[in-house]
């Protein structure tokens, strides 16, 4: 199918998962797209045995994270109403453990099951749409959409207040599983009270975001080659920005990995099988941007989407500046 953007008025929020799941193909893609301190969930699991977290002084439920997924899934089904959509994949991190009263005295490795409580703080998860796909040097590149959840950012001591979500709508790279997301795809500090809010806030960022334009943007990518030199003026560049004074950044694009994500970058760049460099040791845009987001997926949760926005915005600055031979602070 080709890409398409698809008109709808946003609604309230109904439905339960259950009364949609008509419109979803039960498929999962197993393959993890962020690895470091992470382990899989599914949505059963979080919907049946994790507690949800409350605001403590009025015992009031927070929204939860099975409520987030099946706020996107439905707001999902129904932006792309027809096409195939995938069932979630799931990372959570940071679990909070505890037990029932009447346990509080037995030893950890006497515990049943029963008297177990548990959830995690933080989760990251997507969901894959097929159907509407594109390719760029024999990668097929999946729509998806997803977000995060970190309850560290709620102020659960207080009264009912802001909760914090991150949702995106980009592109998987079914190759590596590494994610293309655009800042016109992202909303990077979501703050929201109930549910109905949310569900409607993802639907606005669905009817939004120009898939076609992103499609566009990494077409071009493979259209612009750094040089060996020019690669090893990045990755030095890189090192240094991490370390530079706050306001010698100020004109400066903004690079969101950390040393040991550029550490990746270079090994991948000699020895990634799909994306490493040509033998002159040139490498297009779009080989380095594969890179990056390769190497972010060794970042936690809580800033795992951010540099995906931002390893994209660096490659559009990045191709600006060779199309228009006009200067960039990473390469000259």
């Amino acid at each position: 199918m080709e890409l398409q953007t698809v008109t709808k008025e946003p609604v309230e929020i109904g439905e339960t998962i259950a009364e949609v799941m008509d419109d979803f193909e039960v498929i999962s893609s197993h393959k993890s797209f962020i690895e470091a301190n992470t382990i899989a969930g599914n949505l059963n699991e979080i919907n049946n045995r994790h507690i949800i977290p409350v605001f403590v002084r009025e015992n009031e439920p927070v929204i939860s994270h099975g409520e987030f997924i099946d706020a996107t899934m439905q707001a999902a089904s129904r932006i792309f109403k027809g096409e195939a959509i995938l069932c979630p994949n799931i990372r959570l991190s940071h679990p909070i453990k505890g037990r029932t009263p009447e346990a509080r005295n037995k030893p950890a490795d006497a515990l049943l099951e029963t008297e177990k409580t548990l959830y995690y703080e933080r989760m990251a998860f997507l969901i894959e749409i097929p159907s509407i796909s594109n390719e760029i040097e024999g990668n097929r590149l999946n729509l998806t959409i997803g977000g995060v959840k970190s309850y560290n950012l709620d102020s659960l001591m207080t009264r009912n207040s802001d909760q914090h979500f991150k949702v995106f709508i980009g592109f998987k790279n079914l190759v590596c599983t590494n994610l293309c997301v655009s800042t016109d795809g992202f909303m990077s500090d979501l703050r929201v009270r109930c549910i109905d809010v949310l569900y409607n806030s993802i639907l606005s960022l669905l009817l939004e975001f120009n898939a076609v334009q992103m499609a566009s943007e990494l077409q071009q990518f493979q259209q612009q080659t750094l040089t060996e030199r020019q690669f090893a003026l990045l990755i030095g560049r890189a090192r240094m920005y991490r370390h530079m004074p706050d306001g010698a950044k100020l004109s400066i694009p903004e690079l969101g990995l950390g040393d040991t994500q550029i550490n990746n970058v270079c090994q991948s760049y000699y020895t990634d099988k799909s994306f490493c460099c040509n033998g002159d040791g040139s490498i297009n845009l779009w080989r380095l941007f594969n890179l990056l987001t390769g190497a972010n997926k060794s970042s936690y949760i809580d800033s795992f989407l951010d540099r995906s926005a931002n390893a994209y915005n660096l490659a559009l600055k990045l191709m600006a500046s060779l199309q228009n031979k006009s200067e960039c602070w990473y390469l000259n």
